[in-house]
């Protein structure tokens, strides 16, 4: 009932509206504000969060639809990343203290046991145009040679600048699903777009596909475009050719720094177990994962990549086998330990929100200008970094405990805490475990004898 009645109460302020997006910025700012309770409050709010600088502001409100504001988040740097011999600061676009402070540690660790060595293979990502055909399948089957030509011949202008730069369609193969669906075949497409994330590439030439794909059957003899049904072209997320490898190894006796408050023994047999648990239980590897994709998607967003399209192709890598699993892995031959990570990571470094949007830009110019390849790989060492530090909180310490504490800057700013209570509870805190009531008590008591 009180559902119904706050619905009621809502649906009297918002209606169906024709024509929203040729409304002004402000008109929608306005239209927003009005929903909150205080709306000029709000519509000050919307407006602070714009840029001082009117060009920058341009920028942000033209990469998206219906702008009315931004939302920042915190843009952060790891520093101490080694990685194949060469030293990084990584920027890291993320709103969670512990996650910058887990990665900088964990590669300042490992730079001093020879740090991440990282490769990549092929940077091959997939497509397909998904279509219908009622005809003879083994006729189809028999003209792919021909069909491939033209359609080649037939996106020559959208692929041009592609093979320019070594790059284009890699290869173009039929395949038949009418186990799945009746006359149901794709074509899977192959692409290399070099240090372009290329999905706007991709989707392009797909959509031309479909179109040099009806005109082939219209026009070659023995074939009818009316057994032709197109039914979607679009890129794959899960670019399984397209993998990055990280991994880090050193003495199983230079662990011992890392065992804080167990035995260096104990602690690699309880780092080994932990994920050994994370590729076998669901439950255990989500959350395992989820680590990993800290660290990596910090530094997507921070390089103007497309974070859900990473998380989209992780995820699938991981249940790859039929059984979701742990992205990482854990080696122990003789006395030599060896972490390790591999998963698909499709990123550019030209194109897109790279080098349109100014911190995506900086960012990659803090990185030294990195190629595609070599962004995957600090990307990469930084999931690894963060899944690692994660790994030996819970092994050793919990997790809470630092990331409490961490969080403590936090729950002073809910708590309107002043500069000099600041100070008093993080003296107050500096060997006691944090939580929010914890905190709060201890303000409140600050509080009283102030008075």
């Amino acid at each position: 009932m009180l559902f119904c009645v706050y619905v009621s109460k809502m649906s009297e302020k918002i209606k169906i509206l024709k024509g929203f997006s040729k409304k002004s910025p402000e008109e929608k700012l306005l239209l927003a504000a009005g929903l909150c309770a205080d709306p000029d409050a709000a519509a000050v709010e919307l407006r602070s969060f714009h840029h001082q600088n009117k060009d920058i502001q341009k920028i942000l409100s033209g990469i998206s639809e219906n702008t009315i504001s931004n939302y920042p988040l915190p843009y952060n740097i790891a520093p101490n990343f080694l990685i194949n011999g060469q030293v990084y600061i990584v920027p890291m676009v993320i709103e969670e203290s512990s996650v910058v402070a887990a990665a900088s540690a964990a590669a300042r660790f490992w730079a001093g046991r020879g740090g991440f060595r990282a490769k990549t293979g092929k940077l091959i990502k997939k497509g397909q145009l998904h279509f219908l055909y009622a005809g003879d399948r083994n006729k189809l089957k028999g003209a792919m040679p021909s069909i491939v030509s033209h359609l080649k011949q037939s996106t020559r202008t959208l692929t041009q600048n592609m093979e320019r730069r070594g790059g284009g369609v890699a290869s173009v193969e039929l395949n038949d699903r009418q186990n799945l669906l009746d006359n149901y075949f794709q074509l899977d497409v192959r692409f290399d777009t070099r240090d372009a994330m290329g999905a706007n590439f991709i989707n392009s030439v797909l959509e031309e596909y479909a179109v040099a794909l009806e005109t082939f059957f219209n026009q070659k003899e023995g074939f009818d475009e009316r057994d032709f049904e197109p039914l979607m072209a679009i890129l794959t997320n899960y670019n399984d050719e397209c993998l990055v490898e990280v991994s880090v190894s050193c003495d199983v006796d230079a662990l011992g720094d890392a065992a804080g408050t167990v035995s260096a023994d104990d602690f690699l047999r309880r780092f080994v177990m932990a994920v050994n648990i994370a590729e076998s239980d669901v439950y255990r590897a989500a959350t395992h994962n989820k680590g990993i994709m800290n660290g990596v998607d910090a530094v997507i967003l921070a390089t103007g990549n497309d974070f859900r399209a990473i998380e989209a192709g992780a995820h699938a890598w991981a249940a790859r086998s039929g059984q979701y699993r742990s992205l990482s892995k854990v080696n122990l031959t003789g006395k030599q330990f060896t972490f390790s990570l591999e998963m698909p990571m499709a990123l550019g470094t030209t194109g897109g929100l790279t080098h349109l949007h100014p911190l995506a830009a900086r960012s990659l110019e803090i990185l030294g200008n990195p190629d595609a390849r070599t962004l995957m790989m600090i990307a990469g060492a930084a999931g690894l970094a963060n899944n690692f530090a994660a790994l030996r909180s819970l092994v050793t310490t919990g997790i809470q405990t630092g990331h409490m504490r961490m969080h403590l800057s936090n729950i002073l700013l809910q708590l309107k805490a002043s500069p000099g209570e600041t100070a008093h509870v993080e003296s107050h805190f500096a060997n006691k475990k944090v939580s929010y009531q914890a905190v709060a008590r201890y303000l409140e008591k600050l509080r009283k004898h102030a008075t």
